[in-house]
């Protein structure tokens, strides 16, 4: 067993757009909360399939606040746009997300003109129902029942900060730039691991929560698109191809995937102590 820290908590309300960083998360069954649910939001095409930073990565720049009652979304040139949190009352449609189609709420013509104005296609905002369950998949999750909301496929992405410190140090040694975590979208931070060895952990134990560690994140070109400014270029993945390539995945990994198998509505804070087991 070995002891480590929680270093940074992050939530996304909306697919792909800006997350937010937290001192203390509720923990659901669905991910982390703080005042609303980890990727609880989505855009999506007219079709009803999901769009996000792979093909339209100004998403970055659209910034993302909760004040309890609203969700407030802002980006560079264009007043804000103002949702209430809950969908009660607006159409419910199917989208897709992924192999996964599923019920949500439609947010209304007034998200939509905001944003498709920022992306330049028409687009609509639309909020997970909550009254169904979007599964994970059984091949890595088995019979946990483990299930999601907009998250591409999981409930919680954890990474260790050390990871993220190798990664810099092969790209400084190559002279680039060195990258912030913001780059790969986790949901937990963790200091006090060595570089990579989330891959090799079992579970994760944060006062009453426990996280089960199931599948290696692959990534996407959406680790490219600098989070500030949106601009696209090579980097992590020409660097992470050299030492990170999963043949069994078929694809770059970096951060483990995890489900909650115990602790369903404590809380987790930034500095506080958790114990890691191991799958070997």
């Amino acid at each position: 067993m070995t002891l480590a820290r929680i270093a940074a908590l992050f939530v996304y309300p909306v697919k792909s757009c800006r997350g937010i960083a937290v001192e203390r998360a509720r923990v659901t069954a669905r991910g982390l909360a703080a005042g609303v649910s980890d990727r609880e939001w989505m855009i999506v095409d007219d079709a009803g399939r999901f769009v996000s930073q792979r093909e339209y990565p100004q998403l970055a720049l659209v910034a993302v606040t909760i004040d309890g009652t609203h969700l407030t979304l802002n980006a560079p040139g264009l007043g804000p746009l103002v949702v209430p949190i809950g969908g009660n009352g607006c159409p419910v449609r199917d989208v897709v997300v992924w192999q996964s189609t599923v019920r949500a709420h439609d947010m209304g013509d007034a998200a939509a003109a905001w944003l498709s104005r920022w992306l330049g296609t028409s687009v609509r905002l639309v909020r997970f129902d909550f009254r169904r369950q979007r599964a994970c998949n059984r091949e890595f999750v088995g019979n946990s029942g483990a299930h999601t909301a907009f998250a591409d496929g999981y409930p919680i992405l954890v990474i260790g900060d050390g990871s993220l410190g190798e990664l810099n140090r092969r790209l400084a040694a190559k002279g680039e730039v060195e990258l912030p975590m913001n780059r790969f979208r986790p949901n937990v931070v963790l200091s006090g691991l060595d570089a990579n060895e989330e891959d090799h952990l079992d579970t994760i134990d944060a006062g009453d929560v426990r996280l089960r560690l199931v599948k290696p994140c692959t990534r996407c070109r959406i680790t490219t698109t600098n989070q500030d400014t949106a601009e696209v270029g090579t980097e992590p993945l020409r660097t992470l191809a050299s030492y990170r390539t999963d043949d069994r995945l078929g694809g770059v990994t970096f951060g483990m995937n995890a489900i909650i198998e115990a602790g369903a509505g404590s809380e987790i804070a930034v500095g506080a102590p958790v114990s890691c087991t191991y799958r070997f």
